[in-house]
């Protein structure tokens, strides 16, 4: 078996945002565990603009696939580019064929994956991706490939803040009144996935909640496909809500979080985010369940969800509901949901701070 060379390393994860959150850990173990001298993220477009600022990674480069870098001549012009930067060695948690074909096109040395990969044959060392486990833990197994195992790693996740942007986001709150004489409850109602987002009826009920009992303000969050959505919430609460849809970028995304004392979210990016800057969570679980792996990987979380047959639908959650009843969304219950709310806000944070296999979430049925 050929000696591996760290020295110029590329990690690729190419899927959604929130799958690159959950690759942090790896990313983190990588520059902890062996002698790299440079770490390079090969990622979409959204995922260079939120870890831009990430320490651990010395360069990134963007395969924008759904767009000027689709087809057979993207994959080519990419695989060129990457030969170009020589790197000795190459970690791709994600299973596509392009993404071996890419790794194996590019002429890397030595290709790391899984072996339920689409391009499996194409890996020089494979390990097996066991489906029981979270994501973070299922990333960091690759490891294994260099005698390293996911629990030797730390398994946080790591999201540090610029201090200039963070400056830059506490100035956009104050000028939306956010003070912090008040506690903030952050909401996010999108998701990229219609059958993964709770009712608009069921955030505005919350919303009411929430307000009758704290008195607080609440935050929007949503990215420029949320728009609809978000307005829609708006519309409905008849105003009272601070709206920070379009006026908080991406890179901007995990400070305006890290201000909300309890960020409630659909199954989603966000809510990895929030994670990753230790803010307490409710996490709403509609066509997908946490059995997929994808949960809140923390403790300072609380899942929501209606046990029904029909759950997962899909992977990721569809379009539309193959059964047309839409049950697992209409099923969850705002007092359900609020109740998950007073759970956390409730704790100390000090309560929170137990070792890392215990990372897991509370779960409320509704």
């Amino acid at each position: 078996m050929s000696v591996a060379n760290w020295d110029n390393v590329l990690i690729l994860q190419t899927s959604f945002l929130g799958d690159t959150v959950l690759t942090l850990p790896l990313i983190s173990a990588v520059r902890r565990n062996f002698p790299v001298r440079r770490l390079t993220l090969m990622c979409q477009p959204m995922s260079r603009e939120l870890l831009q600022d990430h320490p651990a990674l010395d360069a990134i480069i963007i395969d924008d696939k759904k767009n000027q870098d689709r087809g057979l001549a993207g994959l080519r012009q990419k695989a060129a580019a990457l030969a170009a930067d020589r790197f000795t060695l190459a970690l791709t948690p994600h299973k596509s064929l392009r993404s071996a074909m890419m790794l194996y096109l590019a002429g890397i040395p030595m290709r790391v994956g899984f072996q339920q990969s689409r391009g499996w044959f194409l890996f020089d060392r494979r390990v097996g991706r066991d489906e029981t486990r979270h994501d973070v833990d299922r990333n960091l197994s690759l490891l294994e490939a260099f005698g390293l195992s996911q629990e030797e790693c730390r398994r946080d996740i790591e999201l540090p803040l610029n201090g200039e942007t963070l400056i830059q986001v506490k100035a956009k709150l104050r000028a939306f009144g956010v003070t912090g004489d008040r506690p903030v409850f952050g909401i996010n109602p999108g998701s990229v996935w219609p059958t993964k987002r709770w009712s608009i009826e069921g955030f505005a009920r919350l919303i009411q909640l929430l307000g009758d009992k704290y008195h607080g303000q609440i935050l929007l969050f949503g990215g420029p496909d949320d728009a609809e959505v978000v307005n829609a919430l708006v519309d409905r609460c008849h105003g009272g809500l601070i709206n920070l849809a379009g006026d908080i970028s991406l890179r901007e995304l995990p400070s305006a979080i890290s201000a909300c004392r309890v960020f409630i979210t659909n199954d989603s990016g966000p809510m990895h985010i929030a994670v990753a800057q230790r803010v307490p969570t409710v996490a709403l679980f509609c066509a997908t369940t946490p059995s997929l792996g994808f949960y809140p990987y923390t403790n300072r979380a609380v899942v929501v969800e209606k046990d029904l047959s029909c759950r997962p639908c899909t992977t990721h959650g569809g379009r539309r509901c193959p059964l047309g009843t839409e049950e697992c969304i209409r099923a969850i219950d705002p007092l359900t949901v609020m109740r998950a709310v007073e759970s956390l806000f409730e704790i100390e944070p000090s309560a929170f701070d137990v070792p890392l296999n215990s990372y897991r979430p509370q779960r409320l049925c509704a």
